[in-house]
This record gives structure tokens, C-alpha cells and sequence, in this order.
């Protein structure tokens, strides 16, 4: 087989360079020599993570798709700690990135199976008050592009960025309870009756029909004909607007393209 480098990083003062290559190995070498010093060996397929401590020069963070993510001491070319990214009944975990905490003490890595990992000192109380499983209910809504090539969301018309701050959802795309809710930037002093999302059936790509979150409005704001909050009404308020300075560059210049889908403009 013939060697290839997969990943590249210099430890925290430049002093040395790491190399992950193909054949599973790490090689620490000097960087103003050249010379070779150690050859890590530990992982069983190859390395795309290397993350160097942002402080202590000696310590660098590895990582790759056997799911074993090592500490290494660079300095004498030994590993100081090793995890295996163990899944119950999946087999083991892929790590795709690894970053550490700007004081060193704390990493956090992702996998394959969509898991966030979190390393460190101390205890994991902060985080059990966070479900398990988070994603926000439009992570996998479909975009489009209108006639000035904008990036909208399919089902609103609206530009990804002017949503109002989306719902965290389990896997199955049902909503969290209203206190999971807060944890969203944008949502923590929202009223109770804000943060029950308004549930519809939606078809999935393979035309199974299932429930999931829909739309920001309550069950009652849409009886009642009220804006589903604040930031709804800015939203429509600002569409208004551009479709309304759209109508009337239309009419000044006939021969421009046309733009149905009222995107606000860039500045």
C-alpha cells in the first residue's frame, strides 16, 4: 500500500509536527530537523483528527474511523488516555471531529451515529438537564431558490435566517416538553403557551405518512386569528414590504426578472 497522509498538526508551541498516515500510524516528527521521533500506534483505521491541547505542548488529541479517540503524550511518544466509541448494538462510533475547550479542560467530539461526546473533569450534572436526543424540527426541511438565486425554506417562503427560532425535537421528530423548549437562544422568556409547537402530518420522501412539527402556532392563537408570536409577525411584516418595493420596481422596469417569492434583500 502505498503511504499516504491523511491529517497534519503542529502541537501547541510549533515544536513538533504529527502526522496520521494510512497505514493506522501516527508519526511525531521535529519540525526544524525533520527528524522522526516516535511512531504512535493504537489506531486500527485511519486518521482524520488531530487536535493539539491549547495550552500544554505535550498533549495531542487523535481520533479516526475505528471509533478510539487517544491522548498522547508527543513529548516521549506514549498515550495517556484511550476511549473506544462503543454503541449498543450498533457496533462502534466513526469520530468525524474532536475539539478541545479553550482551558484544556474538556473535549467534545461527534460520530457517525449523530452523537455529540463529552469529555472531561468534574461531573455531568449541567448536562442531564438536556434530553438525549435534540435536533430542531427544521434540520431536515428542504430548501429552494427563488429568481434572484436566495435560499428559502420550501414550505414558509422565507428565509432561513428570518424563522423565528425553531422547536428541539426527539429523532422521530416529536417536540421536548415546554422547559426543553427554553434551552433554544430566542425562546427563554417565551410564555408557556409560545412553546407548544402546532403538530400536522407530513409525508417522508419514501410517502409514509407521519406526525411531526409543522409550524410555530398554537392550537389557540389559531382559533383566535392572532400572530403566532413577535417575531412571526416581523417576519410577515418585512415580506409585505419587499413584495410591495418588488410590485414597483416591476412596474418602473418591465423587463426585469420576476421575483414572486417577496425575498428580502441582502445588504
Amino acid at each position: 500500500m502505498k503511504p499516504k497522509v491523511t491529517m497534519i498538526a503542529w502541537n501547541q508551541n510549533d515544536n513538533y509536527v504529527v502526522t496520521a498516515v494510512n497505514n493506522h500510524l501516527l508519526k511525531v516528527w521535529n519540525s526544524c530537523t525533520g527528524q522522526l521521533l516516535h511512531d504512535l500506534v493504537g489506531h486500527a483505521d485511519e486518521v482524520f483528527v488531530l487536535e493539539t491541547h491549547p495550552f500544554d505542548s505535550r498533549i495531542m488529541l487523535s481520533a479516526g474511523h475505528d471509533g478510539n479517540i487517544f491522548i498522547w503524550d508527543i513529548t516521549k511518544g506514549t498515550k495517556t488516555k484511550h476511549y473506544f466509541n462503543m454503541i449498543e448494538g450498533q457496533g462502534h462510533g466513526a469520530v468525524f471531529d474532536c475539539k478541545f475547550s479553550p482551558d484544556g479542560q474538556h473535549f467534545a467530539c461527534t460520530d457517525s451515529h449523530g452523537h455529540l461526546l463529552i469529555f472531561g473533569f468534574g461531573c455531568s450534572r449541567p448536562y442531564e438537564k438536556i434530553p438525549d436526543q435534540m435536533f430542531f424540527h427544521t434540520d431536515y426541511r428542504p430548501l429552494i431558490r427563488d429568481s434572484n438565486n436566495y435560499v428559502l425554506d420550501e414550505q414558509t417562503q422565507q428565509a432561513p435566517h428570518l424563522m423565528p427560532p425553531p422547536f428541539l425535537v426527539d429523532v422521530d421528530g416529536n417536540p421536548h416538553p415546554t422547559k426543553y423548549q427554553r434551552l433554544v437562544p430566542g425562546r427563554e422568556n417565551c410564555a408557556d403557551e409560545h412553546l407548544i409547537p402546532q403538530l400536522g402530518y407530513v409525508a417522508t420522501s419514501d410517502g409514509e405518512v407521519v406526525e411531526q412539527v409543522i409550524g410555530q402556532q398554537t392550537v389557540d392563537q389559531d382559533e383566535q386569528g392572532l400572530e403566532p408570536s413577535i417575531l412571526d409577525g416581523m417576519i410577515r411584516q418585512l415580506q409585505l414590504e419587499q413584495d410591495q418595493r418588488t410590485g414597483a420596481d416591476q412596474e418602473s422596469a418591465p423587463n426585469a426578472p420576476q421575483n414572486g417569492e417577496g425575498t428580502p434583500r441582502r445588504g
